[in-house]
């Protein structure tokens, strides 16, 4: 399979998916397993040098042969098992950690859009991108990345808090983000917190309450004293001087 790599100042710029595609053919090409193709190399090396004096009998060659058709059989069932495997993986999210030619790790996580076969051998598609299967290592249902993201943003506004006796109507943005957070969250999701968590919160939710009932209590406070004027002060001088004058004129 061919792979496409960016080249930047003259040099190739190595990609996730290169770096995984070049790291499943170091495994398939390395020493440590011994596959078939290598055992057939081994069982006509035996019977190219053999000793013609004492040459290898039938009965061997018929027992090694049948070693090498079991050998066969394995393989072909484990690529069948690899196979079934990544298609059941399509739609799914998955995590991969691959590692470049430098031994800089680099995780990967996505969609699983379609599988590639080739050489019996299956490559996952993800974000546009093909990656070897050798480099799976989480499978993740959709539910639980939800919830464990959710669980993570309310963390991260959690450890932002002041301490309760140092809460101010500063925090009432954050609190009461955290407070409906809380209370949109399943069953599934608040497991992921502990109940002490949601303890904390109940604590802050009503500290905050009270601080907002403060402000406005002192608010309404300041209005009341703006607005308590005497009442002779609202009466026109002129008004009064004029009303005098009728009533005397009345008495006349």
């Amino acid at each position: 399979m061919g792979v496409v790599q960016k080249v930047e100042h003259g040099e190739l710029v190595e990609s996730n998916s290169a770096a995984s595609l070049a790291n499943k053919s170091a495994k398939k090409t390395g020493n440590d397993s011994l596959d078939k193709d290598a055992f057939l190399q081994l069982l006509v090396a035996q019977m190219k040098y053999q000793d013609p004096l004492e040459p290898t009998s039938n009965t061997e060659y018929i027992s090694q042969y049948a070693t090498f058709s079991e050998l066969e059989q394995m393989q072909n069932l484990s690529a069948s098992m690899e196979l079934f495997r990544a298609s059941s993986l399509v739609g799914q999210t998955v995590l991969l950690e691959i590692t470049d030619s430098t031994g800089r790790t680099t995780n990967v996580q996505g969609n699983v859009d379609y599988v590639h076969y080739e050489r019996n051998k299956a490559y996952l598609s993800i974000n546009g991108e093909l990656y070897s299967m050798d480099d799976l290592v989480t499978v993740a249902d959709p539910t639980y990345l939800e919830a464990y993201k959710l669980a993570a943003e309310f963390l991260s506004d959690y450890n932002k808090l002041p301490a309760l006796d140092k809460l101010t109507l500063a925090d009432r943005e954050r609190v009461e983000k955290m407070d409906k957070m809380y209370q949109n969250m399943t069953e599934y999701q608040k497991s992921f917190l502990s109940e002490e968590h949601g303890a904390t919160l109940n604590k802050y939710v009503a500290k905050m309450k009270d601080l907002v009932a403060a402000a406005g209590a002192d608010k309404d406070d300041d209005t009341d004293i703006d607005t308590d004027k005497d009442p002779d002060t609202d009466k026109d001088p002129d008004t009064d001087v004029d009303t005098d004058n009728d009533d005397v004129g009345s008495d006349k």
